[in-house]
């Protein structure tokens, strides 16, 4: 048995790996695993806990994560007898160009580890990043991912949502926002019951709170119609787009009946003819 632990696989001028690292290299992969089945087993063994509380323990098992995996590199190193002080100052120069050409990585790593402390961006959470809205799926060190109201995947640095204006839909704690649709009238239209459609159609939608304040506004004075804004508050924020499609729609309905038309963009022309002799 001695023998054959000490056989040597691979071996370059003094360096060489034998039998034995191979193995040790394989244990601390599988006691890295296990560690981690047993991190994700403990952390998450509380079956029913709430949205926060199931966030918070996401954040933990991701950071403890990290830490062992970092470890296990540092034991595997270790192992293979490369020695992490030798390794750095013989690389010193190499290790500078590359950090000059990995500026943007090593800060989206940075950034990483900001999110996961920080606890202010979690996933489940909807976020607008560049106007778009996206629910996260996943917080990585480097990346983060979401998916649109189109199902579509998003991958976006962390140094984005770290240094560049996002709004975090979820961040409140109130989980109601106020929305508001633009509606322009023909001038000559009755205000008053503009006013009074407006919020008959925002009350009526189901999606809608009742709880707090639906307002119709009477704005400006436009180019062409008198402007309204609509003022409402609801809980569903990812699918906003298909409540306000529905309320529209509800409107048109209601100015169909009560004979309030919205007009189009209107433009005169005055032509000055010149007299000739």
């Amino acid at each position: 048995m001695k023998d054959f632990l000490e056989y040597t696989l691979f071996e370059i001028s003094n360096y060489s790996i034998k039998v034995q690292n191979l193995i040790e290299v394989l244990l601390i992969i599988l006691i890295t695993k296990i560690a981690l089945l047993l991190l994700k087993k403990a952390i998450f063994r509380i079956k029913k806990v709430s949205k926060e509380r199931e966030e918070d323990l996401y954040t933990v098992h991701k950071i403890f994560s990290y830490i062992i995996w970092t470890i296990s590199i540092i034991l595997i190193l270790n192992s293979l007898g490369i020695k992490i002080s030798v390794l750095l100052t013989g690389s010193a120069a190499l290790l500078v160009g590359i950090g000059l050409g990995l500026q943007q990585t090593f800060n989206d790593f940075v950034s990483g580890i900001i999110l996961l402390f920080e606890g202010k961006t979690k996933v489940g959470d909807i976020l607008e990043v560049e106007g778009r809205l996206m629910k996260l799926s996943n917080i990585g060190l480097r990346t983060t991912e979401g998916i649109d109201r189109d199902g579509v995947s998003i991958i976006i640095p962390n140094s984005k949502i770290v240094t560049d204006k996002v709004i975090n839909w979820s961040y409140q704690k109130e989980k109601i926002i106020r929305f508001r649709i633009l509606v322009g009238v023909a001038y000559g239209s009755d205000v008053e019951l503009v006013i009074r459609l407006l919020e008959e159609s925002a009350r009526e939608h189901p999606e809608v709170s009742k709880k707090r304040k639906i307002e119709a506004r009477f704005i400006d004075f436009g180019n062409s119609s008198l402007d309204f804004e609509l003022l409402f508050f609801s809980k569903t924020i990812f699918r906003i787009r298909r409540i306000e499609s529905d309320i529209r729609r509800t409107i048109n309905q209601k100015f169909i009946a009560h004979n309030i038309t919205v007009p189009f963009p209107q433009m005169d022309v005055h032509l000055q003819t010149e007299n000739r002799k």
